[in-house]
């Protein structure tokens, strides 16, 4: 006798499809945020501590992250990059953070040296610190797409609104940080392109470069990503640099100093007339000061072809006298220092001997910025970098190496 199969209770069979249709629903949605999300997923599982806090030693957290993708970087030039930081968040929050998480993006006042030189074996230095206070910082390196450099950058994380005092706290926290591509102070490409920014204090009450023609726009940090992304050189840096209306943030002024893997460097100025009248923003011009035609800056500018550059600008007669320049003593020191050798150091460690000798809880604080957050120096050449956190030395633990080789 012939058995005939059993239908499942209508109840059972119902509970089914309700289940089935869930994973649909589950996998649909795990699909689509992967296809919208799969870049930032793949550089927020890249983050990681590599030193942690130390609030009696004005220490911050600091971070590594490895970006994913383009970070819409091409959107952004498309769209004539921004003017102010209002723009930036807003461009931020639309294309990284995709409307999810709010983004703050500022820059505070800070000071800062730099300076090229050679090592004995014939690479290309340059160093930099970054001087401000207790703050936490990730070292952020992005990846070559077609037309543009791989490069290594770092970035000021209470630019982008994490607490000082807690670091990065929860998912949140982590998706704000993707916005940190915007974000660098100082970095090198893989075409052995370095760039760094430093605030020049110009006007009565530092007044900020305002730009205001028919040229697309870009904000303080935003320049130097583009200059890491796209230049192959010093000339190509200038090259963007001239491309854009520079409009500086917060309230404040820059300059940048920019080399390359050739030995030439270049110091990036936008002036109008003296310190005492450039108070128009928007009637500065670009000047570029390149390290083998400054004859006119002074004589030690003009006896040496390395070059160096703190928080004033080095045009001449911008100021009523030296005592007014933000910097003059570290800029003396680093020119005292580099004299020795005629700008040729030892080795990388050498040139951080530098940095150190100029480090602000060594010397004498002239702008209130009561630590130095980092020092590094890339080889232009081999596209190392050594890093070291917040005037830690002779500390192993807070002393990095990275490179763009790997």
């Amino acid at each position: 006798m012939e058995q005939t199969k059993r239908k499942a209770p209508l109840w059972k069979r119902i509970l089914i499809g309700i289940l089935v249709a869930i994973l649909v629903l589950i996998l649909g949605v795990g699909i689509a945020i992967y296809a919208l999300w799969h870049n930032e997923i793949a550089t927020l599982s890249s983050m990681e501590l590599i030193r942690e806090r130390n609030d009696e030693h004005l220490d911050g957290d600091v971070y590594m992250m490895k970006v994913k993708g383009d970070f819409y970087l091409d959107e952004f030039v498309a769209q004539g990059g921004v003017k102010n930081d209002t723009e930036l968040i807003n461009f931020v929050v639309e294309n990284i953070t995709k409307g999810i998480i709010d983004v703050n993006i500022s820059n505070p006042e800070i000071g800062c040296s730099s300076f090229t030189a050679e090592s004995e074996s014939g690479d290309k230095l340059f160093g930099r610190n970054y001087d401000f206070s207790k703050t936490n910082t990730c070292i952020v390196f992005t990846e070559a797409n077609e037309g543009r450099h791989a490069s290594v950058s770092t970035v000021d994380l209470q630019f982008l609104g994490i607490d000082v005092d807690q670091g990065i706290e929860g998912l949140m926290d982590k998706i704000t940080c993707i916005a940190a591509t915007y974000a660098p102070l100082d970095g090198m490409n893989d075409a052995g392109v370095a760039c760094g920014i430093y605030m020049s204090y110009q006007g009565e009450e530092t007044v900020a470069t305002d730009q205001d023609t028919d040229k697309p726009d870009m904000t303080s940090t935003t320049l130097l990503r583009m200059i890491l992304d796209y230049a192959d050189s010093v000339d190509e840096a200038v090259e963007i640099a001239s491309q854009y209306d520079l409009h500086d943030s917060a309230g404040t002024s820059y300059h940048y100093m920019v080399a390359d893997s050739t030995g030439k460097s270049a110091i990036l100025e936008w002036v109008n007339d003296t310190d005492l009248t450039d108070n128009d923003g928007s009637a500065r011009q670009l000047v570029v000061t390149y390290n083998d035609a400054d004859s006119q800056i002074g004589e030690m500018e003009a006896a040496c072809d390395y070059q160096w550059i703190t928080n004033f600008i080095i045009q001449p007669d911008y100021y009523e006298s030296n005592d007014v320049k933000f910097g003059y003593d570290r800029y003396e020191k680093i020119y005292e220092e580099l004299r020795k050798t005629n700008g040729v150091v030892k080795d990388e460690e050498a040139a951080m001997d530098i940095l150190e000798a100029v480090g602000r809880r060594t010397w004498k604080n002239d702008d209130g910025n009561g630590c130095t957050v980092h020092s590094a120096v890339y080889n232009l050449t081999d596209k190392t970098v050594l890093w070291v956190s917040n005037e830690n030395f002779d500390d192993e633990s807070a002393i990095f190496e990275f490179s763009l080789n790997d």
